[in-house]
């Protein structure tokens, strides 16, 4: 932040927050955009440096926090606006022709992958074209729902152009997205198996919670409320 930027408290907080959700629910792997990699080695150092103060002298397995480590996907870990390829595609975007939803149906997908942006003057489609971004995202997209390999698609698109090349992609997405999106209905059709995943889920998470914060008190020297009831 540049001085004399008005800027809101969240962007210092969020990562903060960010790191208490991951290291109260003693997360070893967390499913992370690439630029999320900066807030997991905030979390990490915030929980090494916990633990060199207050539990040094522990054994490993009791130290209150975990180190944890990004699980980031090694195709479309970066997946750009389908408005501006130099921009990351974000859920909270205006435009909605920017992103695909994944509850979108396949007509408004087919839709919006038609009218995504792409570039003119160029023969054929190729990688990491500096010069071709938006090229660039929509063959990205086009391996993470396709399962091809980045020299697989490269030789099936060296010739296309681009009115080929966008139904081959919508349909690609629509077939990827169509068993996440059955699977959603069939949760959301089923309410008290939905529910009764919920309520578990939240007691076990609870109790994690708990010791957590039971090892961390304990660390810092902190008196629980229950061990002076018994005292």
């Amino acid at each position: 932040v540049k001085q004399g930027d008005s800027v809101g408290v969240g962007l210092f907080t969020y990562p903060v927050l960010m790191a208490a959700d991951i290291l109260l629910y003693q997360a070893g792997k967390v499913p992370v955009g690439e630029d999320q990699r900066q807030h997991l080695e905030l979390t990490r150092d915030i929980a090494r440096r916990f633990n060199d103060l207050y539990a040094k002298k522990k054994k490993r397995n009791e130290k209150p926090f975990r180190d944890c480590e990004a699980l980031i996907v090694p195709d479309g870990a970066r997946v750009m606006s389908l408005q501006d390829g130099t921009s990351k595609m974000s859920k909270s975007a205006e435009n909605d022709n920017s992103r695909i939803n994944l509850l979108d149906p396949p007509n408004v997908i087919t839709k919006k992958i038609k009218k995504c942006k792409t570039d003119n003057g160029f023969e054929g489609l190729e990688w990491d074209n500096p010069e071709r971004p938006e090229c660039t995202n929509l063959l990205t997209i086009y391996q993470a729902v396709s399962g091809k390999s980045k020299e697989e698609i490269g030789e099936e698109v060296k010739d296309m152009n681009w009115g080929t090349f966008k139904p081959i992609l919508a349909e690609a997405i629509v077939a990827h997205l169509s068993p996440i999106q059955d699977r959603y209905h069939e949760l959301m059709n089923d309410k008290p198996y939905l529910y009764s995943v919920l309520r578990e889920g939240a007691l076990e998470a609870n109790m994690v919670a708990d010791d957590t914060l039971s090892k961390a008190r304990t660390a810092m020297g902190f008196f629980q409320f229950d061990e002076m009831d018994e005292s």
